[in-house]
């Protein structure tokens, strides 16, 4: 007769080690890329109320991938975004292979865990949300998990964080506190940073002729989320962007 919980207890080991498991690599997967488009799957904005609210994780994430995203960006925060953490299981199940963002404002341990358990590739991390021994202590925490890390700096000030040789360094175009934008950040502050820093532009960007700008000042990401979000196909906006872009 079958030993049920033995069986339980198998599946269990497996799950527990899909948490430790290689995922696909954000950092490479940018490198490697013409075009550098991190696709963001974000259904609601503070500033803006709802975007997409009908937005399914199952759906637009692989028309994503299918239309020639280099990675993709998941918003988790469920108060302010309408997001889930479930959504990037939904995107994985719906055959999303490409590396994921776990977006969110993780300030604990228990945010990464969560994050490698749905199948997220890395994690944000916020220069303006953390101390920069909090920011060590997580980012250290997230390589032991098998998670790459994006973080996040806004000013002049912030790029100390960038001591800590993050996997990836974002430049937010959003003011946190006003979410005024201004892509000008990312030109300003790109020649601070470390030179052999993977660079990535985040939030504002909605012309073709901007990422071509930001590719010459050294910047390999890109990451658009309203832009694509606001069409009534995301995946078809996101593919004749690209062909613009290039």
């Amino acid at each position: 007769m079958k030993d049920i919980l033995q069986e339980i207890i198998a599946r269990k080991r497996k799950e527990v080690e899909a948490i430790y498991a290689p995922k696909p690599s954000l950092r490479q997967a940018l490198l490697n890329s013409e075009t550098g488009i991190i696709a963001e799957f974000k259904r609601r904005s503070p500033s803006k109320g709802w975007i997409k609210q009908e937005g399914r994780a199952d759906v637009i994430p692989l028309s994503y991938q299918q239309n020639g995203a280099a990675a993709l960006s998941i918003l988790t925060d469920e108060h302010y975004f309408g997001g889930s953490d479930d959504f990037i299981r939904q995107a994985r199940l719906s055959g999303v292979t490409i590396p994921i963002l776990y977006k969110n404002f993780v300030i604990n341990e228990a945010q990464l865990y969560a994050a490698a358990l749905c199948g997220a590739s890395a994690v944000l991390l916020i220069a303006a949300c953390l101390s920069k021994q909090e920011c060590r202590g997580l980012m250290d925490k997230a390589h032991q998990l098998g998670l790459e890390v994006l973080l996040e700096m806004h000013s002049e000030e912030e790029l100390e964080y960038a001591e800590l040789q993050p996997d990836l360094c974002g430049i937010n175009n959003r003011n946190l506190g006003s979410f005024v934008t201004d892509v000008e950040n990312s030109f300003r502050l790109a020649e601070l940073l470390p030179k052999d820093a993977v660079k990535v532009s985040e939030s504002g960007i909605s012309n073709p002729e901007t990422v071509k700008a930001l590719r010459s000042a050294g910047f390999r990401g890109f990451l658009m989320g309203e832009h694509f979000m606001k069409a009534d196909n995301p995946g078809e906006e996101l593919r004749h962007f690209l062909e613009a872009s290039l």
